[in-house]
C-alpha cells in the first residue's frame, strides 16, 4: 500500500511543487524590480485569478473522483465520457471569463478597495493573463482525469514543461524585452496554452484504447449529468467559501497598507508551498479512494487512510523544522526589500503553526473527493469559514494583523477536525 501511495503521491508532489515555485519565481522577479508596489499589484491580480479559477476547481475535483470510481469499476467507456463532459464545461467557462473580463476586474477592485495606483499595475497583469482562461480550465479537466486514471506521471511531465516555458518566457519578456508585469503575464499565458496542447496530445496518443470507445451520443443523456452536477455544485459552494476566506484575507491586508499586503503575500507563499506538497498526498488519496470504492475494496480503503495520515505527519515535522530554520533565507530569495522582510519577521510564528494546523484538511479533502462525498465537504467548509470571520471580527480591534492570521489558522484546523468527525461517524458506514 505504501508503494501505491508513493507511486501516485511523488509525481503529484513534483507536479504541485512547480505551481508555488512558479508563483514564487514570479514574485521574485517583480520583487527585484525597482518598485515595491509591483509585489502588491501581482498579489492583487493573482487573487482575482484565484477567485475565478478556484470557482471552477470542481472540474478537477469532480472529474478525479468520478473517473477513479469508473476506473475501479473497469468502465473505460464511462471514464472517457467524464473527460468530455469536463472539457465542454471548461471551454464554456473559459469563454465566459474572457467575455466578462472587464466587469470582473472592476467589481473586484470595488470590493477590495485597494490603493488606486495598485489598480493600474494589477490591470497590466490581469488583462493579458485573462486570455489564458480556456487553457487553464481545460488543464483542470485533464489533470483531474489523469489522476482518476491512476496516472500521476503525465500531469507531472505536463507541469514541469509548463513551468519551464513559463519561467523562460517571463525572464525573456521582463529582463530582455523590459515588459515588467506585462512580461510576467504574457509568459504565463504562453505557457498555459502550451500546457493545454501538450495535455491533449498526450491523451490522444497515450489513451487510444479509451479514445476508440468514446460514444458522443452518451453526452446527450441528461440523467447522467445529475450526479455530476450535484457533486460539482457542492464542490462549487465549498470553493466559493474558500475563495471568500482568501479574498477577505487579501482585502484586509490591502487595507492595512501596501507594505503589510506585500508581507502577507510573501508569507502566504510559504503556506502555498506546504499546501501543494500536502495536495500531492491528497491527490493520491483521491485516486486510491475512488478506485477502492469503485472496486468495493473497503479494507484497502481503511488501510490507505491510516498510511496517508502517517506520511502527512512526517511532512508536517519536516516543514515545521525547515520553516523554523530557514524562513529568513527564503524571504531573502523572494525580495530584497528590507522593510517588507522586517514586517514578515513580525508574523513568522504563524508560518510555523500552519503545517500542524492545516495538514489534515488537505488529506481529508482528497479522501472526500475520491468518495464523491461533496455535501460533507461543503458543510465542513461552512463551519470553518464561519469560525474564520467570527474570530477575525472579535479580535481585530486588539490584535490587528495577528487576528487575521489567527483566524486563518483556526479555519484550517476546523476543516480537518470536522471532516474527521464526519467520516468516522457517518461516511465510512455508507461503504462498508
Amino acid at each position: 500500500m505504501n508503494r501505491a501511495i508513493l507511486r501516485l503521491a511523488i509525481p503529484n508532489i513534483i507536479s504541485n511543487i512547480t505551481v508555488p515555485l512558479l508563483s514564487m519565481v514570479d514574485m521574485a522577479i517583480v520583487g527585484h524590480l525597482d518598485k515595491e508596489i509591483f509585489i502588491s499589484a501581482i498579489a492583487i491580480a493573482v487573487i482575482i485569478f484565484n477567485f475565478m479559477y478556484w470557482s471552477f476547481s470542481f472540474l478537477r475535483m469532480g472529474t478525479s473522483g468520478f473517473t477513479a470510481q469508473a476506473y475501479g469499476a473497469k468502465d473505460m467507456g464511462e471514464s472517457g465520457v467524464i473527460l468530455l463532459r469536463s472539457l465542454s464545461i471548461a471551454l464554456l467557462g473559459g469563454i465566459l471569463i474572457v467575455a466578462f473580463q472587464y466587469p470582473i476586474f472592476e467589481i473586484f477592485f470595488r470590493v477590495v478597495n485597494a490603493e488606486p495606483q495598485l489598480k493600474i499595475y494589477a490591470a497590466d497583469y490581469f488583462y493579458i493573463y485573462v486570455w489564458a482562461a480556456p487553457a487553464v480550465l481545460g488543464m483542470y479537466a485533464f489533470a483531474g482525469w489523469f489522476v482518476g486514471m491512476q496516472d500521476a506521471r503525465t500531469p507531472m511531465m505536463i507541469a514541469i514543461a509548463v513551468n519551464i516555458i513559463n519561467i523562460s518566457m517571463s525572464l525573456l519578456f521582463v529582463y530582455v524585452l523590459k515588459m515588467e508585469l506585462k512580461g510576467v503575464a504574457l509568459g504565463s499565458t504562453v505557457a498555459q496554452f502550451s500546457g493545454f496542447l501538450i495535455s491533449f496530445l498526450i491523451w490522444f496518443y497515450k489513451y487510444k484504447n479509451i479514445r476508440v470507445l468514446l460514444d458522443f451520443n452518451r453526452l446527450k443523456d441528461r440523467k447522467a449529468y445529475i450526479p455530476f452536477f450535484r457533486v460539482n455544485a457542492d464542490i462549487f459552494i465549498r470553493t466559493l467559501l474558500l475563495i471568500a476566506v482568501t479574498t477577505f484575507f487579501t482585502s484586509v491586508s490591502a487595507r492595512m497598507g501596501a507594505l503589510v499586503l506585500a508581507a502577507n503575500a510573501l508569507l502566504m507563499q510559504l503556506f502555498t508551498l506546504f499546501s501543494y506538497i500536502m495536495d500531492g498526498f491528497a491527490y493520491a488519496a483521491e485516486a486510491l479512494t475512488g478506485r477502492f470504492i469503485g472496486a468495493k475494496q473497503f479494507f484497502k480503503l481503511n488501510r490507505m487512510i491510516k498510511l496517508i495520515f502517517l506520511w502527512g505527519g512526517c511532512f508536517v515535522l519536516l516543514f515545521t523544522i525547515g520553516y523554523a530554520l530557514f524562513t529568513s533565507s527564503i524571504l531573502g530569495l523572494l525580495t530584497d526589500k528590507a522593510d517588507v522582510i522586517a514586517i514578515c519577521e513580525q508574523y513568522r510564528i504563524w508560518i510555523l503553526i500552519i503545517p500542524v494546523a492545516g495538514f489534515s484538511a488537505f488529506l481529508w479533502d482528497g479522501i472526500f473527493i475520491g468518495a464523491t462525498a461533496s455535501r460533507q465537504m461543503r458543510n465542513s467548509m461552512l463551519v470553518a469559514a464561519f469560525c474564520f470571520f467570527l474570530i477575525y471580527f472579535l479580535l481585530v480591534p486588539t490584535l490587528g494583523n495577528n487576528a487575521l492570521w489567527l483566524a486563518f489558522i483556526v479555519y484550517l484546523s476546523m476543516r480537518g477536525i470536522i471532516q474527521a468527525v464526519l467520516y468516522y461517524s457517518k461516511i465510512r458506514y455508507t461503504f462498508t
